[in-house]
């Protein structure tokens, strides 16, 4: 069973899409490898056709604890305020949003295709924006999956974890981050994957250097798979 989808995988996921704006999806997910809330957050003014390139925003939201007496951050092991050093007895949770932008090149027909599919009037506007897709995560998940069932993509499974997982969206971006790796896995190689993937963690981007890595375990196993030569 597979760990993560190849190049000539993703290719019949695109085949197997019925319109433009579904191959549009599967192409943004895997050549720009981001994140589906990412792709469905794309708007036209997003896009420079110009110079080639994409505005991504990421959107985080983060939950802080905090000391209800005088608002210090808890940690979870916190009986007592390091601020004020009252018994915390409840706490209270705040949420901050934490906007990250980053711009990534596209390659030529993903760019054409883009082009394309403006000049079509395929945007859908929503909330004032001209936005490239007008559905939500929960479509997105039901597309990519629908053309994997059609091109007879099976599970994959976790290769940290050992647990089989269906063909989402993530596992188009797990597929480009391998992809890349494989081609590249220098420091320099692994920086830029990380500036492109958008991982505040290294070590994050780190782990598909262990997953593009099969591969040469696997060649290595095959030497000896008919047992070792007798001496």
């Amino acid at each position: 069973m597979k760990s993560y989808l190849e190049i000539d995988d993703i290719q019949r996921l695109e085949s197997a899409a019925t319109n433009l704006r579904d191959r549009l999806l599967i192409r943004i997910l895997f050549h720009l490898g981001c994140r589906v809330s990412e792709a469905i957050a794309i708007s036209v003014d997003d896009i420079d056709l110009k110079e080639g390139t994409v505005t991504i925003q990421h959107l985080k939201t983060r939950i802080r604890t905090l000391c209800p007496h005088c608002s210090a951050s808890l940690g979870r092991s916190h009986s007592f305020c390091p601020g004020c050093g009252h018994k915390i007895a409840q706490t209270v949770k705040k949420e901050q949003e934490r906007r990250r932008v980053r711009t990534l090149p596209l390659d030529s027909i993903t760019l054409g295709m883009l082009r394309e599919y403006i000049e079509r009037a395929g945007p859908v506007s929503k909330n004032g924006k001209q936005m490239i897709f007008g559905h939500n995560r929960h479509r997105a998940f039901q597309i990519i999956r629908k053309c994997a069932e059609e091109t007879g993509l099976g599970d994959l499974v976790n290769p940290t974890t050992g647990k089989k997982c269906g063909v989402s969206p993530h596992r188009l971006r797990d597929a480009f981050a391998v992809h890349a790796m494989k081609l590249n896995d220098s420091g320099d190689g692994m920086r830029l994957l990380q500036v492109h993937l958008g991982h505040a963690n290294f070590n994050t981007t780190a782990r598909y250097r262990k997953v593009a890595g099969e591969e040469h375990r696997e060649w290595y196993s095959k030497l000896w798979d008919n047992g070792e030569a007798s001496g």
